[in-house]
């Protein structure tokens, strides 16, 4: 018999049929990175010698997507297992995750897991709103190294790193061992000083979280637990400049992506199946032999894991559905930019279901740390593209990242990898456009999204939990 609400968990993987002994679980996230600036990915800027580790001895996806180009609404759908529409107040930027939903920490603590986290667990978000006592990625520990000396003796453990980098804006750019004449720069970005700083910037931050990344490595090897441990190197969501993330393009959606689990994952394997970071949370409970809630709509990646094989395991997993709604709070009447899309292996569809907002926040509008346009980041690129937008050359790329939006884009990601040519009005694609648009409205009919549903879509009127929010809207903002 199963638990109501519950699905019995897939059948045990081979590492528990042969012992009894369960795996840790460690989940290393990055903090907006785009999914092509690592060596494993054919980018030679950096080494990355941890993570080309986890690559050799692990298991590499190379069309893996987050569920919301935003930091908290993706992880939301990391820890739930769930996509964002389905979350209520967890699907926004500055929201709260209800108690309602279940999430892999706690399920893993009630079958006898240690938990913990260190670094950004889920944030930007409120605890306290949801009438949480904690963090829901688990206690808070300095590191990775306390966690460890705390953990009871022989209890497996689950574990979160968040790598968390402060804006290094205003600080020396380091250019040693980065090369960035090696860089390929996406055709929506101009060429300009500004910009190369801010690839400095970037890729600095990566190199951290290579570095903690390979300190948890040699923690797990030294405490004897490294061969026992199901460990993931990811990133939340894309690269933080302008049609970056909080958008629905390629650099703001796909990420890079890579399991390490000896024993049960065969390694130095390549995999081209389309999978999503709310697929995590189910794998993890099936890692685990624990009973996956019949909510988490994501799918295990037990069987993909277990495969000898490189290529496509999974055939069904030939798409990616990604979403978003209120990321900063950057219009006058506080509203998001709500958007759904649907990725193929040819086609990337965008559906905007408000293309009279403007996509990167009002620009006659400050946002209180982030400045005009701030639904990006501050960044130099950010404030040349505004400065020059009258320049013949940037205009279009200014428009492309700032400009208002028509209601659906489709594009052809083998022909215009970079989505810079928008086909949703040429009538030769009127057949293809479409099939991803009933693909696409199905899909978020059977998985309950408001926005199709007819239900109520309450996201812009869920409060946001931002303290300076709140201070500046006193301070009549």
């Amino acid at each position: 018999m199963t638990r109501r609400g519950f699905l019995p968990a897939v059948a045990a993987p081979a590492v528990l049929r042969g012992q009894r002994k369960r795996p840790n679980i460690v989940m290393c996230l990055a903090d907006n990175f785009s999914w092509e600036h690592l060596r494993a990915y054919g980018c030679d800027v950096i080494r990355t010698p941890a993570f080309d580790r986890v690559v050799r001895e692990g298991v590499l996806f190379r069309h893996a997507f987050c569920n919301a180009p935003s930091c908290a609404p993706s992880r939301a759908a990391i820890l739930t297992g769930q996509d964002i529409w389905r979350l209520e107040e967890g699907g926004s930027l500055w929201g709260s995750l209800p108690q309602k939903f279940p999430i892999y920490p706690e399920l893993l603590e009630q079958a006898g897991y240690w938990s913990g986290h260190a670094g950004k667990g889920y944030l930007p978000s409120s605890d306290a709103a949801a009438g949480r006592t904690r963090n829901p990625c688990g206690v808070k520990f300095k590191n990775f190294a306390e966690f460890l000396q705390q953990r009871p003796a022989g209890t497996p453990f689950a574990f979160w790193h968040g790598n968390q980098y402060s804006n290094p804006l205003g600080k020396p750019v380091v250019t040693d061992g980065v090369q960035l004449d090696r860089l390929r720069v996406p055709a929506f970005l101009p060429e300009c000083d500004g910009l190369r700083k801010d690839f400095y910037y970037y890729f600095q931050r990566l190199r951290a979280f290579d570095a903690e990344l390979s300190t948890i490595l040699s923690l797990l090897e030294k405490a004897g637990e490294l061969d026992n441990t199901l460990l993931v190197a990811a990133s939340d969501n894309g690269m933080d400049f302008p049609r970056g993330y909080p958008n629905l393009y390629e650099h703001g959606i796909r990420e890079f992506l890579a399991i390490r689990w000896p024993g049960a994952a065969p390694g130095g394997r390549t995999v081209d199946d389309f999978v999503k970071l709310s697929d995590l949370a189910p794998t993890f409970l099936a890692a685990a032999g624990v009973n996956i809630p019949s909510s988490m709509n994501a799918r295990s990646l037990m069987p993909v894991l277990e495969s000898r094989r490189s290529g496509r395991i999974e055939p069904q997993r030939n798409f990616a559905v990604t979403g978003r709604e209120r990321h900063a709070m950057a219009r006058r009447d506080q509203s998001g930019y709500p958007m759904r899309a649907l990725r193929t292996e040819k086609f990337h569809y965008i559906r905007n279901y408000a293309p009279d907002r403007w996509p990167a926040g009002d620009p006659d509008f400050a946002h209180y740390s982030q400045g005009i346009y701030g639904d990006i980041d501050r960044c130099e690129t950010k404030w040349f593209m505004h400065k020059q937008r009258e320049d013949p050359k940037i205009r279009p790329l200014f428009d492309l990242a700032f400009g208002k939006r028509p209601p659906e884009e489709m594009y052809d990601v083998k022909a215009d990898p970079d989505q810079i040519r928008n086909l949703a009005a040429d009538p030769r694609h009127r057949s293809g456009l479409g099939k991803l648009r009933a693909q696409l409205t199905a899909h978020l009919r059977e998985t309950g999204d408001p926005r199709e549903t007819g239900k109520p879509a309450q996201w812009d009127q869920f409060p946001y939990h931002a303290p300076y929010w709140k201070a500046a809207t006193t301070a009549g903002f």
